[in-house]
């Protein structure tokens, strides 16, 4: 027997052929017998292309992949979602308080603009009353002939022209029907031919604006007989 031969009395294996390598044994317990602790395991040859195989078919199969998660990825994914309804929840309330905002800003609006048309025919109104002496002057002119013709009544015309036009309305006329909430009865009688009360003259035209009667007209009314 030459040297460096294994023979069954130096515990060689008698089956073996001589001249295959010897097998390489690889440690891979995780604690070191000698020192007692933890230590890293290296990657053997097939390991990077197993673990890339287990990589690929991870992410074919979504469900396989999700049992390998770690607590961490677990607990990482929950606050992200906690984080989601958060935002979600903050965006809502947002949205809520600006429309909140909006329907106030409109009835404000809404409130401005009758509170200013309400102050335009106070103040109408206001000018209108005062300007009815100065009318019933004009209408007794007209009808007892002065103001037939001249500076005089062209100015007249005018100044009743332009409060027409800014909404005061003269109303009264013999012949219609009597009406206690636009006329006011100065004078009362008896007539034949009607049947009911009427106005049979008017004895100073009634005034008003904006629907708002500022002075009833002062008649004298017949009853039906």
């Amino acid at each position: 027997m030459t040297a460096g031969a294994t023979g069954p009395e130096q515990g060689g294996d008698p089956q073996r052929d001589p001249r295959e390598p010897d097998p390489v044994v690889r440690d891979r317990r995780r604690v070191d017998p000698e020192t007692g602790g933890l230590r890293e395991q290296p990657a053997g040859p097939g390991e990077d292309a197993a673990a890339g195989e287990q990589g690929a078919s991870a992410a074919a199969d979504p469900d396989a992949s999700a049992s390998d998660l770690t607590a961490e990825d677990v607990l990482a994914d929950a606050a992200g979602g906690e984080d989601l309804r958060a935002a979600q929840a903050l965006a809502d309330q947002r949205l809520e308080d600006l429309q909140r905002l909006q329907a106030e800003y409109v009835n404000y609006r809404k409130r401005v603009d009758r509170d200013r048309d309400v102050s335009a025919t106070a103040a109408r109104s206001s000018v209108f009353e005062a300007l009815l002496p100065v009318l019933d002057d004009v209408v007794l002119a007209r009808t007892h002939g002065g103001l037939a013709e001249g500076p005089a009544a062209s100015i007249a015309d005018k100044l009743e022209g332009t409060l027409e036009r800014l909404g005061l309305e003269r109303y009264g006329e013999a012949g219609e029907a009597f009406d206690p909430a636009v006329h006011e009865a100065l004078m009362h009688g008896h007539a034949e031919g009607i049947e009911v009360t009427t106005v049979t003259q008017v004895l100073q035209p009634g005034y008003r604006a904006g629907g708002r009667v500022l002075r009833a007209a002062r008649v004298a009314v017949a009853d039906p007989q």
